[in-house]
């Protein structure tokens, strides 16, 4: 006999666990089948583990740019084990605290792999294959998020090549080293590298690092990037990869021209693969597009009682998306009638040095979409709390509809702006105008009083610029 559950979630990233910790709350009975860790690629090899790292890197660039600030110090030098060790013990940590939550709201965890096998039926098997258990739920809930794209040739080997699980525990510090791909993922690492002291380039296909934010904060963040030291190589692709004992030869073409960069390491960035193999999608009507599952706006698959969230659901692939997803796709299967999930306000945030978030359309893609714009600027070096700050270098861009003053979009390089982005959202959320933005009274002295005057120059009313 099959245990019973009223919702099975297979899967315990952020789009798994926060679904069945909502499930819970509204009184069903679930079971969190997970394989490998609670907290999913985010928490123990992503989001989490990335942002311990970037702060020590953060830390070591202000220790070697300590004079800007009235101090000195000598031989200064870091600890590449303990800023490691630290970062899996925050990973750690959280890990922790999601069994707990999980626990404590009664959810069922079952360790090992799952598998649909029809009527609703989940068969649950250990690394070696073997049958562990079979449950049954009415509602199935598939969050099984995704893995590094391998790039054929460039394959990942875990010692000379690395995808972002090698990259997160190095046991010494490259002194040179190439990424392909220039996505947040790539980006954050070589920001992190290139902190630490190693020579970084980065190879990204497009014409433009960041390719998925406004072309002017691309510009504006190649532009800081390079002044800190990095090689940038846009609309490049690497032809192939020659090993070493110890290094690794890549050719690289550029505008019709091939060179050959040697370099310690390399980090392949180049997107992610959703996890859709061995769950039993055979014989269903759950539809696959380019590795990830077709779902609705509230995750439901073509198969009835089948849902899909999170990374294996599409893009955008970030975990906040997914929790809220997976949060929608249980109001729904409950009866809250939820509104449907929609990406427009989604926000994204890379945290390389300096920071960039967004929300909501480009400049590019709010003019082919037919609106008329207005468009609001301001610099941070107009903004007192970051000149005192010594954070100097940054932009806020905000795009208006200039028939209506919704807010299309928002854009932003700079310190902090990855903490500043949900002001905005909010906005978005709330269908807030122009017309209420410039109304709030945003606190002085921050950071964010540049967020009001990007509002104020779109209509020709800025202040301190």
């Amino acid at each position: 006999m099959a245990d019973e559950f009223d919702l099975i979630v297979v899967g315990g990233g952020p789009g798994g666990y926060v679904a069945a910790i909502r499930a819970a709350q509204l009184k069903l009975k679930v079971a969190v089948v997970e394989a490998k860790y609670l907290g999913g690629i985010c928490l123990n090899w992503g989001c989490i583990p990335t942002k311990a790292l970037l702060r020590s890197s953060e830390i070591n660039h202000l220790l070697h740019n300590l004079g800007e600030f009235g101090f000195s110090a000598d031989n200064i030098q870091f600890d590449l084990d303990k800023i490691v060790k630290r970062s899996r013990g925050v990973s750690k940590q959280l890990s922790s605290g999601i069994a707990h939550l999980l626990k404590k709201n009664k959810v069922t965890v079952v360790d090992g792999f799952g598998k649909l096998t029809g009527g609703g039926h989940l068969a649950v098997s250990g690394p070696d294959g073997k049958p562990k258990a079979l449950l049954h739920a009415p509602h199935i809930i598939l969050a099984t998020g995704a893995r590094p794209r391998q790039i054929p040739g460039i394959e990942v080997d875990g010692k000379l090549i690395w995808s972002y699980f090698e990259a997160m525990v190095p046991t010494a510090m490259p002194k040179s080293l190439l990424v392909i791909g220039s996505g947040a993922i790539g980006i954050e690492f070589a920001s992190f590298y290139r902190n630490m002291g190693a020579e970084v380039t980065v190879v990204e296909v497009l014409d433009r690092v960041l390719p998925v934010e406004d072309a002017e904060i691309s510009a504006l963040a190649r532009k800081s990037f390079e002044k800190q030291g990095m090689k940038i190589l846009t609309s490049a692709s690497v032809k192939g990869v020659q090993k070493g004992a110890d290094s690794v030869t890549v050719t690289v073409e550029a505008g019709g021209k091939e060179q050959k960069i040697t370099v310690e390491r390399v980090i392949s960035a180049v997107g992610i693969v959703g996890n859709v193999e061995n769950l039993g999608l055979e014989g269903t009507k759950v539809k696959v597009e380019r590795t990830h599952i077709v779902v609705d706006g509230f995750g439901r698959t073509g198969e009835p009682g089948v849902y899909a969230v999170g990374d294996v659901a599409g893009p955008p692939w970030l975990a906040h998306k997914a929790s809220h997803e997976g949060v929608v796709c249980v109001e729904h299967i409950a009866g809250k009638n939820p509104h449907p999930f929609e990406t427009g306000n989604i926000p994204g945030c890379t945290y390389c040095r300096p920071q960039v978030a967004s929300v909501g359309l480009t400049e590019a893609k709010a003019k082919e979409a037919g609106y008329e714009l207005k468009i609001g600027r301001f610099p941070f070096i107009g903004n007192g709390k970051a000149i005192a700050m010594g954070e100097p270098e940054g932009l806020i861009k905000t795009i208006f509809d200039a028939k209506t003053g919704e807010l299309l979009g928002a854009h932003m390089i700079g310190a902090e702006v990855t903490e500043m982005i949900q002001g905005y959202v909010i906005a978005r959320q709330l269908e807030t105008t122009e017309a209420e933005l410039m109304q709030t009274v945003f606190p002085h002295p921050t950071i964010s009083e540049a967020m009001h005057e990007s509002v104020l120059d779109a209509y020709g009313q800025v202040i301190h610029f």
